[in-house]
């Protein structure tokens, strides 16, 4: 028998970390290949952990609520195999004695070093680039090294040697410290103050934060801190959209067995808008921007305790009836709370359904990394001037929020002039739906 260990999935490009929200197994169990053996919480999923052995589960090591990085080991698993029941023994021995709940088992020059809990991809980046693990300051969970931390090391050049002399990591060492640690030191502060300077008086009640909750907190957090957030706003005449819409949405439904929608028409407009400006498909990566080639469409779903941005790919490449398809697909799956991680990867621009529960004016936050969210607002009847005289029109404002280091007022202005001339020219006549 041998033993194995399960580490924490990568759950999407930019995911760095998950949490384990609850257990599906417990030590004893046998599993088999591919059974779920965890639920998993990430800023941008919730998923199960399959098992990648056949065996019985012999240790867990994380615990529900806590937050590991990507590729931390979660739980070990006895599987049959080549090795001895002894060395089995002896693998487990230093992994319950010096590193309990660490990483894999690592090559012997990484274990000099292991006195705190490493991940593999901690263990692997420090052999390759022969870092002292004892000279570097964690950024992680509880002071935990994480491969981001080495990876900044490495770029930077100022890397502390392992078996060489110290005094180049008392240098290097805080230098990422403030640029890095400081905007995940207010998150971790601003729930601790807030619990501890409201009074709790008779018949308050005291909701736990949840971890989708703290992730969802964490993300936003994270896009004010980074993203100088400017705002701008359009009002759109959707009286011929509306007609058009009301007239065909009875006969769609029937025939396509799902709803045509107002949104599916926004999303259409901001597709073909993101195609003529690609500027604003763009994310701001550091030293440069990337504008990026496909066009993505995240749209935000909201259920009773968490918000789920899942993505439309090549969504300027779909007639309004595949992406009406798509809306009502990626909806029933985050409200089942089925999304896979592939549905929420990619993503460059954001719409976001404000209007379904009745907003009519609103400044979202981006989605972190993306230059820009639209939020379209509620469809609402308004007198207004048209041709000099008054008459009584179906108007819609739509919302941009923009990342000012990516983008500017005029570019974000012809950009949303873009998407209004889309919408106010929608018509029987020159807007297929298929």
């Amino acid at each position: 028998m041998a033993i194995e260990q399960l580490t924490m999935p990568q759950l999407g490009e930019s995911v760095t970390e998950g949490t384990i929200s609850k257990w599906l197994v417990s030590v004893g169990d046998k599993v088999n290949k591919y059974d779920p053996i965890a639920e998993v919480m990430t800023d941008k999923v919730n998923a199960e952990i399959p098992s990648s052995f056949t065996g019985v589960i012999k240790e867990i090591i994380a615990n529900e609520g806590e937050t590991l990085p990507v590729g931390a080991v979660i739980c070990t698993i006895e599987v049959e195999g080549e090795g001895t029941a002894a060395e089995a023994k002896q693998e487990e021995a230093p992994k319950a004695e010096e590193t309990k709940g660490a990483a894999a088992q690592a090559p012997k020059k990484a274990d000099r070093a292991n006195k705190g809990r490493y991940s593999p991809a901690v263990l692997r980046l420090a052999q390759e680039h022969n870092i002292d693990l004892e000279q570097v300051q964690g950024t992680g969970l509880g002071g935990r090294i994480t491969r981001k931390d080495l990876l900044k090391l490495i770029e930077s050049g100022n890397i502390p040697k392992a078996g060489g002399q110290p005094a180049a990591s008392s240098q290097p060492a805080p230098q990422p410290t403030p640029v890095q640690e400081a905007p995940k030191a207010e998150p971790a502060a601003v729930p601790k103050q807030a619990a501890t300077s409201v009074p709790v008086h008779a018949g308050d009640i005291e909701i736990p934060v949840t971890p989708v909750r703290k992730a969802i907190a964490t993300n936003m957090l994270r896009s004010k801190h980074e993203a100088p957030h400017a705002w701008t706003m359009v009002e759109v005449d959707v009286t011929n959209l509306v007609a058009y819409r009301d007239s065909i949405k009875d006969e769609f439904k029937k025939r396509e067995g799902f709803n045509l929608t107002y949104f599916a028409f926004f999303v259409k407009a901001v597709a073909q808008a993101l195609k003529e400006f690609p500027q604003i498909n763009s994310m701001w990566a550091g030293d440069k921007i990337v504008q990026k080639k496909d066009i993505n469409i995240s749209i935000a779903v909201a259920t009773d305790d968490a918000l789920f941005v899942p993505v439309i790919k090549h969504a300027d490449e779909k007639s309004i009836k595949g992406i009406a398809r798509e809306i009502a697909e990626l909806a029933a799956k985050a409200r089942a709370g089925k999304l896979r991680p592939e549905d929420m990867q990619g993503g460059t621009f954001t719409v976001n359904n404000t209007g379904s529960f009745g907003s009519v004016q609103s400044m979202g936050i981006i989605n972190y990394p993306q230059a820009a969210i639209l939020q379209v607002e509620s469809i609402v009847k308004r007198p207004v001037v048209k041709d000099g005289m008054i008459a009584i029109r179906d108007m819609v404002n739509l919302c941009l929020s923009l990342d000012h280091r990516v983008l500017d007022g005029l570019i974000c202005g012809r950009f949303l002039a873009r998407v209004k001339e889309i919408l106010e020219n929608i018509s029987k006549d020159n807007t297929p739906i298929y």
